[in-house]
């Protein structure tokens, strides 16, 4: 949890001014209709992995902080990119859902230097989430964490103290939420097919192997 403590040492910053806000209510896995306006970019663009011709789309949106969605990542992650990404059948991209601000700030962090390191960085976060995001002092924890990404101290607190990029993820929360009914993470856009919920290698296959004719 976020400390009084950690919101004043980001006084006056994007990040800092949005602390202490409640979680999102979490939901098992659930089939939702086909949503219109899924592949609608936000103010940043998606960072896509796959082929823009792949016979199967899915959109991730996910919260940094939530430990349904670093399971996915470390337990399904890995062969979904490795059996369907890599071999060009599938095209994925995750989009911004922080559940409360210190998500807001872990995803800052990874779009920074316009997204460079985007992947590398949220894997990176979602791998070692125990170590930042549950202890009790989890700014701290992070920027020692981004230090293995190569941000000094400076770039850390400049990255989270702007405006318009913690304008950005947000705003990518809002039209999910009002447009696409998101409401919990992580969920799933699959071909325009909703799924709420953590998804195993073997539930997403199930969705997958008929689109691509696998």
């Amino acid at each position: 949890m976020i400390t009084r403590r950690d919101a004043l040492k980001l006084t006056g910053s994007a990040v800092g001014a949005a602390l202490l806000l409640p979680h999102l209510p979490l939901r098992a896995l659930a089939q939702g209709p086909v949503a219109d306006g899924v592949l609608q970019p936000g103010p940043l663009g998606d960072v896509w992995l796959g082929p823009a011709d792949a016979k199967a789309t899915i959109v991730e949106y996910a919260s940094m902080t939530c430990s349904h969605c670093a399971a996915f990542h470390k337990g399904t992650w890995p062969a979904l990119k490795a059996r369907w990404i890599d071999t060009g059948k599938v095209r994925f991209t995750l989009r911004e859902f922080p559940l409360d601000p210190l998500a807001t700030a872990a995803f800052m962090l990874a779009r920074a230097d316009n997204a460079a390191r985007y992947y590398p960085i949220t894997d990176l976060l979602f791998d070692q989430q125990a170590a930042w995001a549950f202890v009790p002092k989890p700014l701290d924890a992070l920027e020692q964490m981004m230090r293995q990404a190569g941000f000094s101290k400076e770039k850390f607190e400049a990255t989270l103290k702007d405006q318009a990029l913690y304008d950005a993820v947000n705003a990518v929360k809002e039209r999910a939420m009002t447009v696409l009914k998101v409401d919990a993470t992580p969920t799933f856009f699959i071909n325009g097919q909703k799924y709420q919920g953590e998804m195993s290698i073997d539930g997403m296959e199930k969705v997958i192997k008929p689109i691509v004719g696998a």
